[in-house]
């Protein structure tokens, strides 16, 4: 075993590797901590930063024990490097939290409201005053994961419209597809028992 821990392969490339590798799953899990964070996701934020410490420490071991080996560093710095890009790509796929999508368009909108409404989606529209002449606002809040679907029928509906999407940390109260409000249950209910009466 010794013999293989001071072989070439081993400290030029088989410990490099691991240090590339165990940095970029801390600094993964540090990009994820953050984000929870800002989504006020706090058990899910202290469980990942225990092992985001946890596995920094074990990195940082290997390159203090190595000090005149300058490819450690280099590795380190590299995994570094590549676990944000990692941990922001593994964000990206868990689409996590809500967002509020603004939509302003010189068209007539009234396709694009139509849809949205009838897929579930609450929206408030508004009529305003743009710098080429009347407009139509449209604002909804809505789970990050949908922002793709939206998008899409944004551009085939009012192709031209002007949309930006933000960040929500915090809603009191929000109509998606998988979520409408009680009362708009309740009401869709009652009219139904109505009719059968």
């Amino acid at each position: 075993m010794t013999a293989f821990l001071d072989s070439a392969a081993y400290t030029w490339v088989i410990l490099p590797g691991l240090i590339f590798l165990i940095r970029i799953i801390d600094v993964s899990l540090g990009t994820l901590r953050i984000i929870f964070i800002n989504r006020n996701l706090r058990f899910y934020a202290t469980v990942i930063g225990f092992f985001e410490v946890l596995i920094w420490l074990m990195a940082v071991r290997q390159v203090f024990q190595q000090l005149d080996n300058p490819l450690y560093f280099v590795t380190y710095a590299a995994g570094f490097a590549a676990g944000n890009y990692v941990g922001i790509l593994i964000e990206n796929k868990l689409s996590i939290g809500r967002v509020v999508i603004r939509i302003i368009t010189r068209r007539n909108a009234e396709e694009l409201v139509s849809f949205l409404r009838s897929s579930g989606y609450g929206l408030t529209t508004a009529d305003g005053e743009g710098a080429t002449g009347p407009v139509k606002i449209i604002f909804l809040i809505t789970e990050r994961k949908d922002i793709h679907t939206i998008v899409e029928k944004i551009r085939e509906f009012n192709p031209n419209a002007f949309y930006s999407v933000e960040d929500v940390r915090f809603v009191s109260s929000a109509v998606t597809p998988n979520r409408l409000p009680a009362p708009r249950r309740w009401t869709h209910f009652h009219s139904r028992m109505r009719k059968k009466v």
